[in-house]
């Protein structure tokens, strides 16, 4: 039996993430970040005050030790709030460095304990290979004791703000397709950074980046030689949990906005709210809004379990980025000329926009979650 209530220790760390939230007006701080393409450090910072940082983080490595069904319920009051959980992404990434990382890299890493700063994020995709990552063309060469990397990677978020980039490549010298992950240190000469203009998701970089003869050490390879695809696949399970979980929190926000406004906004003698179109809208956005929320929490249950969770993270990627924008899109229509005239809705809509395509395709997540299902039934 799935029990979805928080524990008191729980309640305790929302209760604080709302605290944080209502201490000031971070709205006007998250609308000059987004109008200026920023990183919104000082809120990030503050939540790293908390411990939301290293939260995941055993707590023999200083960390909180807290479970996934934690986060999705801190991820959910902070979205609630409007706030940006887009750009937490790395948050949950310590563990990620303390389990293939070398002594050296998680050294580097956990330097960046509770300064909210930008750490790494993965390069993957290619001009030639987005969802088809068999196809990467970016190579790594290995000569007179150093390993050279080529090529060029696109849509990389987070590659203008963070000192490290965790690189795919493929094996030049070798016959047969083998793929690893090089830790780069992003200020070694040979690299260069295209920043792109994005629809949304505004408050975190995102570029293209050449390599050209950038010359690592054997020591810099992350994990191990050939075992790329694992680890990657191991990510975009908790990635695509993560999105979820940003969908589903501003969906929250905007549904609570326009249901506020739809009761407060007279027109023809009574409020929008007591007219039977509004009321269908609001129907249909509740019953969204619980799908979604329940779809994360049991996805969460099962990950804090250890099972595989490849079906359900793809599940919960489609469904609620594809509901969460259904959910904005009546928010702001219910909110009128107020919607598309600077309110924080506007922001959830073009984020949400994007985010059917960030972290694997709509398509992808279909194709992903139809064939874990039947695998099921061999």
């Amino acid at each position: 039996m799935i029990d979805f209530s928080l524990t008191d220790e729980q309640e305790l760390f929302v209760a604080g993430v709302r605290e944080l939230m209502a201490s000031q007006n971070w709205e006007s701080y998250f609308k000059e970040c987004d109008a200026k393409h920023e990183y919104p450090l000082r809120w990030v910072k503050a939540l790293a005050e908390l411990g939301v940082d290293t939260m995941l983080l055993p707590q023999e490595y200083g960390g909180m030790g807290e479970s996934w069904v934690s986060l999705a319920a801190i991820w959910e009051e902070l979205g609630r709030c409007g706030a940006p959980t887009y750009v937490l992404y790395q948050l949950p990434g310590f563990s990620t460095i303390l389990k293939y990382g070398s002594k050296a890299q998680i050294e580097k890493i956990f330097k960046f304990r509770g300064s909210g700063e930008q750490m790494f994020n993965s390069a993957i995709t290619e001009p030639s290979a987005g969802s088809d990552v068999g196809s990467l063309k970016t190579t790594y060469t290995r000569k007179d004791g150093k390993v050279y990397l080529n090529g060029q990677k696109c849509f990389i978020t987070s590659s203008a703000g963070v000192p490290y980039l965790i690189v795919m490549a493929r094996d030049a010298a070798s016959e047969k397709p083998v793929f690893s992950e090089w830790f780069v240190d992003m200020s070694l000469p040979g690299i260069k950074l295209t920043p792109l203009e994005k629809l949304g998701l505004r408050m975190d970089s995102c570029c293209e980046i050449s390599f050209d003869n950038v010359a690592l050490d054997e020591s810099d390879i992350f994990g191990v030689e050939g075992g790329g695809f694992e680890r990657v696949k191991e990510e975009f399970d908790a990635e695509r949990f993560l999105v979820a979980c940003t969908n589903y929190g501003v969906s929250l926000c905007a549904f609570e906005d326009a249901a506020r406004y739809a009761n407060l906004r007279v027109q023809f003698g009574e409020t929008i709210g007591r007219t039977q179109l509004i009321q269908e809208k609001i129907a249909h956005m509740s019953i969204k809004l619980n799908a979604m929320k329940n779809m994360i929490y049991e996805t969460a249950w099962k990950m804090d379990r250890g099972q595989n969770v490849t079906a359900e993270s793809a599940m919960c990627k489609y469904y609620c980025a594809n509901a969460a924008f259904s959910v904005v899109d009546d928010a702001m229509q219910i909110l009128g000329g107020i919607g598309v005239t600077g309110h924080r809705v506007e922001r959830f809509w073009r984020d949400l926009r994007v985010d059917r395509l960030s972290g694997g395709s709509d398509e992808m997540q279909i194709l992903t979650l139809g064939r874990a299902v039947l695998k099921k039934f061999k």
